[in-house]
């Protein structure tokens, strides 16, 4: 897959992150938003190295092969997205995870991780 390719999937799964939000489906919202980041960061990997990137869904792992030179926040950001993805891949306590991922808190997350697509898509 060329670098364009992920990043038109990254867009794609941002714009089902706001879809799964608007239909209150909050953790998954979350789940996309990693999704999103994870692509894009592919993206970026190709367009540096002009090679398959490695298969991980880590996006820290990802971000030190890139050195995209992440702003601190967008950095802090990025590593809370990392450690919520398996909690809403793998979620052990369906309840748990509904009372976790509320509006307000999921609103905040999809901000960020949209905020952050942009930012990589300059890059």
């Amino acid at each position: 897959m060329d670098k364009d390719e992920w990043f038109k999937q990254a867009d794609y799964d941002m714009d089902t992150a706001e879809f799964m939000f608007s239909g209150e489906r909050y953790f998954y919202s979350v789940f996309m938003c990693h999704l999103s980041i994870e692509k894009a960061l592919k993206g970026l990997y190709i367009r540096k190295f002009k090679d398959a990137p490695p298969k991980t869904h880590n996006l820290l792992y990802l971000l030190e092969f890139i050195d995209p030179d992440l702003p601190e926040d967008m950095y802090d950001f990025v590593f809370t997205l990392n450690r919520v993805s398996v909690l809403t891949r793998y979620p052990d306590n369906l309840q748990k995870m509904l009372e976790d991922y509320n509006k307000e808190k999921t609103n905040e997350i999809l901000g960020k991780s949209k905020e952050l697509l942009r930012w990589l898509k300059e890059k």
